[in-house]
């Protein structure tokens, strides 16, 4: 006797069944209770009660379908619990019945997806260890609105789409199946089905909590709830650390490169020995946060993680989400914030991606004028659909949620802005108005930065964007995007641009030091010195500078120091605060052994040094982002390539000023207006011995004189050492 029409019968078999649930599992049929189980290859399979163990039934081989077996459960008139017990050859074993579960996602949790509004996403889609019904598995959930069939896949049934058909949940697209027996560290992928039935390659999880170690690419089940943060008085204050008015000085690091184990076969170090040494070393050297490269798993290592596939994985390159939480929390045990690089500007094509996720462009636009980006051969997402902006900024608060983030540097942000960015005429889409603007990418960063500082009390969010437009880091209730910050690629330019410059040269390029006051206040500015500007062939910030070595050194120390002086945030790339020799390699670790050199070591002593009086000098950060917070003393000295200025800070705070001597001359008795009468005490000098300078000053302190300069009715009389940056604040009596 059958229990299934042809046509179903037939669908399971072949695994291209839309409702899986509607027929597999206890159902009545024409009046009777009857089970029915798709087991590949099984040679037996009988039903036992869920309680006592003892058997119900022997289901039996569907002639219509081999691999379907089905009979009457007699003497049932309802649902019961119960398992199947299988024999293939000499193997026998007892599982439960996934069929026999009823769903997880709940009525307002598909409002909310089909909405585009769920902001804690990831808590519903993705795979989730849990009990369920009373039977511990995991549930798989994922969107796939033009998908005929979704199945997950995985060791677990020898990677047959067949065997674990999803059910499809409403109009929101989303695909759901709970898989009991399931745990935390099981590789799995999604297999689908077209619109036209053509089987597409397996698919990683989008809001997949780990892994495979690349090259492999499956997503792995990782447990995401159940660790016992320590940091809550770190989460308490770390909102007044992260002010505009606080000190900022961030340490950029790749984790692949920054050390490695050569007695390991040259690995990386683990998320465990991050916390430990990383940690240690950033405390030391008086950075208040850390800045990770993308986080995010990502398949080539040659991107540097700024092509990610998984966006919710944690790499695995260094440990699990739970070994990256405790680096988090060793981090903010150490009084250090914690920021990573986030990519929701683009995607990589890899098949087992975004692209094409469900046979048509689900994340990105139809459009390759609209949704390829020529620079990185990547596509963009279609920020105005409403799913996948949901699906972005749920990722962003996933970060600030679950792993305590302290902030995030959104990449790319001028490639998000523009319709035309690095296009050719023809090669882009104006807007509804034929401009350039990305309306909805503006929309999209605007409702991600609100959702964020809303959602995730004393967090920052930072703009990487190199363009004009204005208001980045704006109030979106004054019309801006809403970022805390904006990194400040103007003046990274045109310093890098001087610094290069043979000092004889250097009075010709004058302005370049000079003109970024003219716009220091229009944003809230990070003087970003990042790894871009130490890859593709720009040499290291040593190799930039002019001149033989000694003078190299001296060049990159009193850069440093005008950097520090200056207004704004500092970012620094590894490396460079001990003056790595060689451009930047991700394949290889920093050239730790340089610092068995004066030089190097007299670097990396100065970057420790400038950080700590950052720190302990109000002057140099209260009023970072108002104009009122800068002076400028001497401005116009391009024959002498010397700048002067003076940073305020707020009332009762000593105010200092910042003097560069930008050539290889010494410049004795030069006269320097200051606006208060006193003692200038000299509490920092660049060429200071301890940093391998010439050990050049002003004996650590001077006086001022009734001599008018500057416009200022005192003055000091200094000695500028040749290629240094000195630093004086007023002894407040």
């Amino acid at each position: 006797m059958t229990y299934i029409s042809r046509r179903d019968a037939q669908a399971i078999q072949s695994g291209t069944h839309s409702d899986p649930y509607g027929i597999l599992g206890l159902h009545e049929w024409e009046g009777k209770m009857v089970i029915r189980a798709f087991v590949p290859s099984a040679a037996k399979v009988e039903v036992l009660d869920w309680e006592t163990g003892e058997t119900i039934a022997e289901l039996m081989r569907e002639e219509l379908a081999p691999d379907l077996f089905c009979n009457e459960i007699e003497g049932r008139t309802g649902r019961f619990a119960y398992k199947f017990r299988i024999t293939k050859g000499d193997h026998i074993w007892v599982e439960e019945d996934t069929y026999r579960f009823g769903t997880v996602i709940g009525e307002l949790d598909e409002y909310l997806l089909g909405e585009g509004t769920h902001h804690t996403l990831w808590k519903v889609l993705g795979a989730h260890v849990m009990n369920h019904e009373g039977v511990d598995g995991t549930h798989f959930a994922v969107w796939a609105p033009n998908a005929r069939r979704a199945s997950v896949v995985g060791n677990f049934n020898n990677w047959d789409g067949r065997r674990h058909l999803m059910r499809q949940r409403g109009v929101t697209g989303v695909w759901e199946i709970f898989l009991p027996g399931l745990s935390d560290g099981e590789p799995y992928k999604y297999e689908l089905l077209d619109r036209q039935g053509h089987l597409l390659p397996l698919k990683a999880d989008p809001v997949g909590f780990g892994s495979e170690h690349p090259p492999r690419t499956a997503s792995i089940v990782r447990k995401l709830d159940g660790h016992d943060w320590q940091d809550e008085d770190w989460m308490k204050k770390r909102g007044d650390l992260n002010r505009i008015d606080k000190p900022i000085s961030i340490y950029e690091v790749h984790l692949g490169s920054w050390r490695k184990v050569h007695d390991e076969g040259n690995r990386p170090l683990s998320y465990y020995e991050l916390s430990q040494e990383l940690v240690a070393y950033v405390k030391d050297m008086g950075f208040t946060h850390i800045e990770l490269m993308p986080i995010s798993e990502y398949p080539f290592d040659g991107s540097w993680g700024y092509q990610p596939i998984g966006l919710f994985a944690p790499t695995i390159r260094h440990g699990t989400l739970e070994e990256f939480r405790w680096f988090v929390e060793a981090c903010h045990a150490a009084d250090i914030g914690v920021l990573i690089d986030w990519v929701p500007g683009h995607f990589p094509e890899d098949v087992h991606g975004l692209g094409r996720f469900d046979g048509t462009a689900l994340y990105e636009h139809e459009d390759r004028r609209e949704g390829f980006h020529p620079d990185w051969n990547t596509l963009v997402y279609n920020f105005g659909r409403v799913e996948v902006a949901n699906f972005l900024s749920a990722n962003a608060l996933y970060w600030l949620k679950e792993y305590h983030i302290d902030g995030l540097r959104v990449d790319a942000v001028a490639s998000m802005l523009y319709r035309d960015y690095s296009r050719e005429e023809g090669q882009w889409i104006p807007n509804k108005d034929g401009g350039r603007e990305n309306y909805e990418a503006i929309d999209f960063l605007r409702s991600m930065n609100m959702l964020a500082y809303q959602e995730a009390e004393g967090i920052m969010t930072i703009a990487e964007e190199s363009t004009a437009f204005p208001g980045v880091s704006a109030p979106t209730n004054y019309g801006g995007l809403g970022f805390g910050f904006k990194w400040n690629m103007g003046w990274m330019n045109d310093t890098l641009r001087y610094m290069s410059q043979d000092p004889i040269h250097r009075k010709y390029h004058h302005h370049d030091m000079t003109f970024g006051m003219h716009y220091a206040f229009s944003e809230n500015f990070i003087l970003p010195l990042s790894h871009d500007e130490v890859v593709h062939g720009k040499g290291s910030l040593l190799d930039r500078m002019p001149g033989y070595p000694a003078d190299k050194f001296a060049n990159l120390r009193a850069y440093y120091g005008y950097m520090w002086g200056h207004p704004g945030k500092k970012l620094l790339f590894m490396g460079g605060e001990f003056a790595q020799g060689d451009e930047w390699n991700h394949n290889k670790s920093l050239d730790w052994h340089l610092l068995d050199h004066d030089f190097q070591r007299g670097v990396q002593s100065l970057v420790r040094d400038l950080n700590r009086i950052y720190r302990e000098t109000p002057a140099l950060y209260e009023l970072d982002a108002k104009p009122q917070g800068f002076q400028w003393i001497e401005v116009n000295a391009h024959e002498d390539s010397v700048f002067a200025w003076i940073r305020w800070g707020n009332e009762g705070s000593s105010p200092v000023l910042v003097v560069s001597n930008m050539t290889p001359v010494e410049r004795q008795d030069y006269r320097m207006g200051v606006p208060m009468p006193g003692k200038w005490n000299e509490i920092l000098n660049t060429d200071s011995s301890l940093y391998a300078g010439g050990g050049r000053g002003n004996l650590g302190a001077k006086e001022t004189e009734d001599v008018a300069s500057h416009g200022q009715s005192q003055s000091l009389s200094l000695t500028l050492p040749p290629l240094a940056t000195l630093y004086f604040e007023l002894e407040r009596a």
